[in-house]
């Protein structure tokens, strides 16, 4: 591995990663073919059924792929699918040497891409930008692995941890830019969760809307609500801007479920309670990847004691609301002691328009589980 080696592979994750949000099941891939120390193609992966990063930079590298050297930020995948196999093409190109940001974890490719480009006589070097290529096929990686979405919960809170006044209030905690920063990250997910309490309370749309990302993809909304107390002129049951999931308990009553579905709204009955275990594998069964949870303290708390949490997303508004009543972010009774606190790794702070904090981190589990549950279901 040379420094020219994570100088190309940086450029190909920066393709990969500008496709967030768009490839799902897929994963975010992208790739540069180099020829005598020149950038001759690059591509990225946009959108499943569409061609992978590699052919697309193969085809903009023309004749100038024989002999050169290909960078891709996963391994080229092998089997037959919705296109053809990757390596296939690139022996067919030519290229003389690969290099492979991480393996595969799917099943159907897991090493045998890299065995075929080896068996072919190509030179393959795996390892380059491990650690960056995984993070950014974060979502796929969990995915793939537990055939359940990758839980993002979103917060936002004043500077005493507080999500709303003590009437609960709560429009708006962040400025401008953080709230668009919101809908950014609306858009990258399959799918936005919430609670009856947060549908009944705030009455959301639950939709992309910033800088023109209404007219782009919009995620599935998802609502924890067991008795089916979503009003039925609650606008994510109305406005038919994107599609909404219900997840509700057996006993939920029939009349009420009739009379969302007639309104185009999805009933999914769970037996028993709505837990969030049962959620997730059922939206995972649905192609579901990523899912980012904008709950209250109730939801949020619930996907908390479920350790259901891969990432946390958290904006902090220089503002003191104070007040006892004043709810928080995450409810439920929490840790009896320090030691039984989730500490979160990797952690970024970002200044979000002069007024609030963006602070991203990824939780550590403790070994010790909390002895006493939070309700884990929602209405």
């Amino acid at each position: 591995m040379s420094g020219n080696d994570l100088t190309y592979m940086s450029l190909a994750l920066e393709l990969a990663k500008a496709t967030r949000g768009q490839t799902n099941p897929n994963p975010l891939v992208g790739a540069v073919v180099v020829r005598d120390g020149a950038v001759v193609g690059m591509g990225a992966h946009v959108k499943a059924g569409e061609p992978h990063a590699e052919v697309h930079a193969l085809r903009m590298a023309g004749d100038h792929t024989k002999g050169a050297v290909l960078y891709v930020t996963l391994e080229p995948c092998s089997h037959h699918g919705r296109t053809p196999p990757c390596v296939n093409a690139i022996i067919e190109a030519g290229i003389k040497r690969v290099v492979v940001a991480v393996a595969d974890p799917n099943p159907l490719v897991a090493g045998t891409g890299i065995a075929r480009l080896r068996q072919a006589g190509i030179e393959v070097i795996v390892g380059v930008g491990e650690a960056q290529a995984r993070r950014a096929n974060e979502v796929f990686f969990h995915y793939i692995t537990t055939k359940k979405p990758f839980v993002t919960v979103k917060t936002a809170a004043s500077l005493d941890g507080k999500i709303a006044t003590h009437t609960g209030h709560s429009r708006w905690i962040t400025g401008e830019e953080a709230r668009s920063r919101v809908h950014q990250l609306r858009r990258e997910n399959d799918a936005i969760l919430v609670g009856v309490r947060t549908v009944l309370a705030d009455d959301p749309e639950l939709t992309a809307r910033h800088q023109g990302l209404a007219r782009g993809k919009q995620p599935l909304r998802v609502i924890l609500d067991s008795q089916l107390r979503t009003p039925l002129e609650a606008r994510v049951i109305r406005d038919g801007k994107a599609p909404t999931l219900v997840f509700a308990a057996h006993d939920a009553p029939a009349d009420r479920q009739k009379e969302l579905e007639r309104l185009g709204a999805e009933i999914a009955r769970l037996e028993g309670r709505v837990t969030i275990d049962a959620v997730l594998a059922e939206l995972g069964g649905r192609g579901i990847a990523s899912l980012l949870v904008e709950g209250g303290a109730a939801v949020n708390g619930s996907f908390l004691q479920a350790r259901a949490i891969q990432k946390v997303v958290h904006f902090l508004s220089y503002k003191l609301i104070g007040g006892q009543g004043a709810p928080a972010p995450y409810g439920g009774l929490g840790a009896a002691q320090m030691e039984e606190a989730i500490s979160l790794a990797e952690v970024e702070v970002e200044p979000i328009g002069g007024n609030d904090l963006c602070i991203t981190g990824y939780p550590v589990w403790p070994d010790r589980a909390i002895d006493e549950p939070y309700s884990r279901t929602n209405g």
